[in-house]
């Protein structure tokens, strides 16, 4: 049985470290060691000059497009608590807006420069994967992300103040969270031990790899969480998105292995 300790390091005044904003901290810490490490010894044409100079990119822009994706579809809630917006401590940043953000400024950064964009695409793609199993956790400090009410043996205790009004009688959870970090660390295994050694010249095989295999996790797991952001009819945006995503990495997939002599 999980239990959510208290979501606060410390505080000085009104100022306070959150859990959150440590293990998420942790996350991109890791994420570039592990990056740098594989880029070193695997990805030669991958130059970790240019990595350190892309790395503030790809987190700015990732960070800014991670809350902008998440404000636009509570955007009933911001609008009456426009403070909210920046208070990236209490959590609400969504993984699909972090991708989209990053992807697209890391294509213009490396575009300017004439680097091969996949390449080091797939390089990230590990210390990205990595970063998301470690981040998953500041939702567990934060009691969010959770799924529906169950009694199995690594059942979630969440505080009254913090379940859905449906489920305020229920105490004990679905460790969404959980689930999802494990499934991060499945994909950075069969990324890193199958995948790569299949990759040979295939550029762009370890990501597009990687959108399939986490939008698969991802759908599932969505499926049992209560805090869906945005649902088109009873569908969560989240399984929408999935679903357009996977089959992106899918017909990428084919085109690099058709492509690559």
């Amino acid at each position: 049985m999980f239990a959510s300790p208290l979501s606060t390091v410390f505080s000085v005044g009104a100022f306070e470290v959150r859990m959150y904003g440590v293990m998420i901290f942790l996350a991109i810490i890791c994420a570039v060691f592990c990056i740098n490490k594989i880029a070193k010894k695997f990805y030669p044409q991958v130059s970790t000059d240019v990595l350190l100079d892309l790395y503030p990119v790809l987190i700015i822009f990732g960070v800014i497009c991670a809350r902008l994706y998440y404000v636009v579809l509570n955007l009933d809630y911001y609008l009456v608590r426009p403070s909210e917006i920046l208070a990236l401590w209490h959590g609400g940043i969504s993984i699909h807006g972090a991708l989209l953000g990053g992807f697209v400024a890391g294509v213009i950064y490396l575009k300017k420069k004439n680097l091969p964009v996949l390449s080091y695409a797939d390089v990230i793609t590990y210390g990205l994967v990595l970063g998301q199993a470690i981040g998953r956790w500041g939702n567990f400090f934060n009691s969010e992300a959770f799924g529906t009410p169950c009694d199995l043996p690594w059942k979630l205790y969440i505080a009254p103040m913090y379940r859905p009004v449906e489920y305020f009688s229920y105490s004990y959870f679905h460790p969404t969270f959980l689930y999802e970090s494990l499934w991060c660390i499945f994909v950075f295994l069969i990324l890193f031990f199958v995948v790569r050694k299949y990759q040979k010249t295939r550029s762009g095989l370890i990501f597009f790899s990687y959108l399939i295999l986490y939008s698969i996790g991802r759908f599932l797991i969505e499926g049992i969480r209560t805090d869906s952001v945005l649902n088109v009819g009873s569908v969560p945006i989240a399984q929408i998105v999935s679903v357009i995503v996977l089959l992106t990495g899918v017909l990428a997939v084919i085109y690099c292995i058709k492509n690559t002599p």
